[in-house]
């Protein structure tokens, strides 16, 4: 049977532009067609949200006080950036730590130090974890100075053949003291599972001011669409010693359910933020697990910062696309209150010829921090890698407007 070109020259456009429709060739590209024509949505593995996402008018539209600054760090010996989305500010509110994918994607076939700590002006001061990690994908600094690192995934079997050493690492949360000293391992090295002694693909990690060590678990649940076996989505707590307290949340999409809590953080009342990337929310909790509140209007969220002195809330989004985040909204930074909900700016997408997550337009980084001036770096996973530092226009205007919503 000839094909109908009428019907398979859009379709073709389409496939192309969405890499994530190649699948449906399999099926046929006519009966893609068709469908299409006849107004069945095609959506992607993952692309199912909460009902209530459908209430939130998309926030894009606010003002953006800050100046974009690229390329910001130079790594030692002249190498290039990767992918970046571990990154955290120091005790001292000046320097800033960065986990670097060894300049690709991964450090399992690399020996270059993936931890680095840059000052102000972007110089490496310190770097550590040669051979250590594989996927550095989130990170906390505990007010000891301590630098928690999340190693979300094992090497693959490309990675293993090139480079066997790489065996026995990933799906763990490594403690290290300032100076680069492995001081604690939670998670199984090499190992998906569950707790209290495996993690699976673990997205964050953070340390509360008890000492209780929270982890974000797991990566892959944004792209399931219904529970089963595999479904998994949890916040597991730990005793300073590492010891194991509880786990709370499940795989779904009420609220207390998770599909990948991808970021964590925490007010300056001590509740726990979690950046819900799959349901395209934030979800409050207490530090026991119990649930308070769930947030649409900060997007979908890659990455969570808060600054605990003014309670100011940084979600970084570098996802959104119609078809995972439905109804116009766009990649960029929404800064706001942690205390009220209120969104205040909005830092819109970097203007880039390949779109950083899924789809959509443009790119923006996955990982955020906060320096003491209000200074906000971005860690960068997609066409664009890196570092970005985002700088305040007038401080003043900032200060003033954080001391209103204190109000």
């Amino acid at each position: 049977m000839k094909e109908n070109t009428l019907l398979m020259q859009p379709t073709r456009a389409i496939l192309k532009a969405t890499p994530g429709l190649h699948f449906a060739r399999k099926a046929g590209l006519a009966t893609l067609a068709l469908c299409m024509l006849s107004g069945v949505a095609l959506a992607q593995r993952g692309a199912v949200q909460p009902p209530e996402h459908a209430n939130q008018e998309p926030v894009n539209h606010l003002p953006n006080p800050y100046e974009t600054q690229r390329d910001f760090g130079t790594l030692p010996d002249g190498r290039n950036w990767g992918s970046v989305s571990a990154v955290n500010i120091d005790i001292d509110g000046v320097h800033v730590w960065a986990g670097d994918r060894c300049g690709s994607n991964s450090c399992a076939t690399s020996s270059v130090d993936p931890i680095v700590k840059l000052d102000p002006q972007g110089n490496v001061v310190q770097s550590f974890g040669a051979d250590l990690i594989i996927w550095p994908h989130g990170m906390d600094v505990d007010p000891d100075g301590n630098v928690w690192v999340v190693d979300a995934r094992a090497a693959n079997a490309r990675e293993l053949e090139e480079n066997p050493v790489a065996a026995g690492k990933g799906h763990t949360v490594l403690k290290f003291s300032p100076n680069g000293e492995l001081l604690m391992t939670l998670g199984t090295g090499g190992e998906a599972g569950d707790p209290p002694t495996h993690f699976d693909s673990p997205n964050d990690v953070l340390v509360a001011p008890n000492g209780n060590i929270f982890v974000a678990d797991t990566h892959g649940a944004q792209f399931q669409d219904e529970a089963g076996p595999t479904a998994k989505s949890r916040i597991s707590i730990y005793a300073p010693d590492g010891s194991f307290i509880k786990s709370f949340g499940e795989w779904g999409f009420k609220d207390g359910q998770f599909r990948s809590p991808h970021s964590l953080a925490m007010d300056s009342q001590g509740r726990l933020f979690v950046a819900d990337r799959g349901n395209n929310r934030i979800q409050i909790f207490d530090q026991d697990g119990n649930h308070q509140d769930t947030w649409y209007q900060f997007s979908r969220i890659s990455g969570l910062f808060i600054d605990k002195s003014t309670d100011m809330l940084y979600a970084i989004d570098s996802e959104s696309d119609p078809n995972y985040n439905p109804g116009g909204w766009r990649k960029g930074l929404r800064v706001g209150s942690a205390k009220t909900g209120e969104v205040m700016y909005f830092i819109p997408e970097h203007v880039s010829e390949r779109a950083s997550g899924m789809g959509g337009t443009g790119s923006m980084g996955e990982g955020v921090t906060v320096d003491s001036d209000g200074v906000v770096y971005a860690g960068e996973v997609g066409p664009i890698q890196g570092m970005t530092k985002f700088i305040p226009v007038s401080y003043t205007h900032l200060r003033a407007h954080e001391t209103e919503a204190d109000l």
